[in-house]
């Protein structure tokens, strides 16, 4: 006669805390896929910068902005001495009309996005008093004074840029004589004198530029008016300031600002490098939708609780059924669940992340389905352990998508979650269950 041998006193409670100890190790798999999805995002922003780099960088213009040096001078025990300041001046009205049209490079699996530009800037400089900032007429070089326009990467410039002032026009050159207002960009001489400051004048210049994702402006008049349209179809507006009208759908987008010298925390005219004028920049990004790398991680957030309610039910059909799984059976299904998270980052580099976590989802209760008919020998509990997880992925894949409402619903999912344990739970005798 066979004599099987017993069960050890309080199996079911060590069980319990096998199961406990797996769930701990099985986070060291998940910290390093987690690390692999943020390995996989700083690849993608290798790729945008080594394009961006050999075809223009992300833009932001400033300008025109009018400089007249002045000399101020000092006195020491060697004797007196003059050193260069500036006057700056910005526009009383710009108004700034362009389009971009954009388009793909690629860097290996990786794409980004790059544009072409053609922005025309016309507006006026106002009755402008040299005597308000307080500047002796005789230490003023007028015959030094100059426009400059701020243009964040020269290498996008395609066509040579001609400044039309009143009825005089000029022609742009690289560089910049001062660096108070602008660090990068263009400049020209102008004719300019008192007198001309205080009457109306009038600008207008073009500029073909190119550059990556975004480009930017700076208000600097005193009254800003942008428009720019593009067949972007995904634009983000981002900056100091979102569009007061625009404009999104199939065919691309028109977005219009419109912003007052008093929105922004600098004034029409200073001396030196008193402030900072591209804090209030706005503009436009050409985002190429990445939500993969995001949402993964997102989703990586719930692994171990993923997990937890995953053994948490193969434990209780252990205890309400009179089966038995081992714990390197748990641990393979540990696995697998983890797999899930390899699965799917990579297979959303390729597709749509929605259609690749389908994809993943389903290969993966797939395995771990018929892994434990096999071990169970019992098709019904396998279908329902399947039918479990679906409802686990489909809560996670909600929660993924719904963002600002995601800890209200993953909130009141896992209150759920924990009534239907609570009353399952009811039905087991815990103080018989502990002495076997």
């Amino acid at each position: 006669m066979e004599i099987k041998p017993e069960k050890p006193k309080y199996a079911m409670a060590l069980k319990g805390g096998v199961i406990f100890l797996l769930i701990l190790l099985l986070a060291i798999p998940t910290i390093l896929i987690n690390e692999m999805v943020h390995e996989r995002q700083r690849r993608l922003e290798e790729a945008v910068r080594e394009v961006s780099s050999k075809w223009a960088d992300r833009q932001t213009i400033s300008g025109p902005i009018i400089s007249i040096p002045f000399l101020e001078y000092y006195r020491d025990s060697l004797g007196v001495h003059s050193y260069k300041r500036y006057a700056h001046v910005l526009p009383n009205n710009l108004k700034i009309n362009g389009s971009l049209a954009p388009e793909m490079r690629y860097r290996g699996i990786f794409q980004v996005a790059v544009y072409n530009s053609k922005i025309e800037f016309k507006g006026d400089f106002d009755h402008f008093d040299i005597k308000d900032l307080n500047v002796p007429e005789q230490n003023i070089l007028w015959q030094d004074a100059f426009v400059s326009i701020g243009i964040s990467d020269l290498r996008g410039i395609e066509e040579a840029v001609d400044f039309k002032w009143n009825d005089e026009q000029y022609s742009f050159n690289s560089g910049l004589e001062s660096k108070d207002v602008l660090y990068s960009g263009i400049n020209t001489r102008i004719k300019i004198n008192r007198d001309t400051l205080q009457q109306k004048n009038t600008f207008s210049f073009s500029l073909n530029l190119k550059g990556s994702e975004y480009v930017y402006f700076s208000p600097i008049g005193k009254t800003t008016e942008v428009n720019i349209s593009s067949p972007w179809t995904s634009p983000s507006f981002d900056g100091a300031f979102l569009p007061d009208k625009r404009e999104v759908d199939e065919k691309g987008f028109n977005a219009y600002w419109r912003v007052l010298h008093l929105n922004r925390n600098f004034p029409q005219q200073w001396l030196g490098n008193q402030h900072n004028i591209e804090g209030s920049a706005f503009g436009i990004n050409l985002k190429i939708p990445t939500d993969n790398y995001t949402k993964t991680d997102r989703s990586m957030k719930y692994s171990l609780l993923f997990i937890t309610l995953t053994f948490l039910i193969f434990y209780f059909l252990e205890l309400m059924n009179n089966k038995y799984f081992h714990a390197i059976q748990y641990l393979l299904v540990g696995f697998a669940l983890c797999i899930f998270y390899v699965l799917l980052l990579s297979i959303s580099e390729h597709i749509p992340y929605n259609y690749a976590y389908v994809i993943a989802s389903i290969m993966t209760i797939g395995l771990i389905s018929w892994y434990t008919s096999g071990v169970l020998k019992d098709k019904k509990l396998a279908m329902m352990i399947g039918g479990n997880l679906t409802l686990l992925y489909g809560f996670i894949f909600t929660l993924i998508q719904l963002e600002d409402y995601a800890l209200l619903m993953g909130s009141l999912g896992l209150f759920v979650i924990l009534s239907i344990v609570m009353y399952y739970s009811r039905k087991i005798d815990w103080a018989t269950l502990m002495k076997k």
